[in-house]
């Protein structure tokens, strides 16, 4: 189990740039051995926060990217056959409650409803996860800790957690950074001077002005970083705009020249 442990820390510390209280909020939460979900839009820094807070408080993390096919088995474990013996394998919930690690379902609405249930008994005092297969209950560590992230903005009737599981989680609303956060963190993350980042920043902020007129997300802060390292490898300013910031978030011709205008216009 100790190599399991291991295998899932994160050695070196992750960049991060605190735009709130949400250090203090997450680490109050471990603390008091309670859930936490993660609502913000896409490339926001939910799951390099996440990556940080695991670094910062010394705990293995073990990530789970949620799907639509995603089964309570795929999460739970299931026996496999080797050779002539059926051998039980852990999945990553279960090696998760085991280790007293992090355990981070990124974007979990995705996931069917009848596997969010699995994570209930883990949600409250309880604190258990039941195998059926195994008939067991492993009892959670106090070191173990379950967190969720979705993004509200794709909500529908059809992908949205039941109040039954949003009310087992204490809520932390991610956004976007201000437009002097957002600038540092390109800098550091994108290896190009302040001059670039703060224009690309700038595009960033105009873009995401377009919601709500045809396009659905606005550029996100991974993206403005691709775009700086885009640049940083030696690429024009225009032409890393052009396939990190223009091609990515929209297919429609008319949306792509009005960002292309923006971009134009600032570069």
């Amino acid at each position: 189990m100790e190599l399991a442990v291991e295998k899932y820390k994160v050695g070196n510390e992750p960049y991060y740039l605190p735009v709130g209280q949400e250090v203090e909020l997450f680490e109050a939460a471990y603390g008091t051995k309670l859930p936490v979900m993660l609502k913000g839009p896409t490339g926001c820094g939910k799951t390099r926060f996440v990556e940080y807070m695991a670094w910062r408080l010394g705990r293995p993390l073990i990530t789970v990217a949620c799907h639509e096919d995603l089964s309570s088995t795929d999460l739970v474990g299931r026996f496999l056959l080797e050779g002539d013996e059926t051998v039980w394998h852990d999945g990553p919930l279960t090696s998760a409650v085991k280790s007293g690690a992090i355990c981070y379902l990124d974007e979990v609405v995705e996931a069917r409803k009848d596997t969010v249930v699995i994570i209930h008994p883990l949600t409250d005092d309880r604190r258990r996860l039941p195998i059926e297969k195994l008939g067991t209950i492993i009892e959670a560590p106090p070191e173990f800790m379950l967190v969720v992230s979705y993004n509200p903005g794709y909500q529908s009737i059809l992908k949205d957690l039941k109040q039954s599981t949003r009310q087992r989680f204490v809520a932390m609303e991610f956004d976007y950074p201000n437009a002097e956060a957002e600038t540092e963190i390109v800098i550091k993350e994108g290896g190009i001077d302040a001059s670039m980042a703060k224009d690309l920043v700038t595009i960033g902020q105009k873009v995401r002005n377009l919601r709500g007129h045809g396009l659905e997300e606005g550029v996100s802060t991974r993206l403005l970083i691709y775009a700086a390292q885009m640049i940083a490898k030696g690429i024009a300013p225009i032409d890393a705009a052009e396939v990190a910031l223009v091609s990515p978030i929209t297919d429609d011709r008319d949306l792509q020249r009005s960002i292309r205008e923006i971009v134009t216009t600032i570069i």
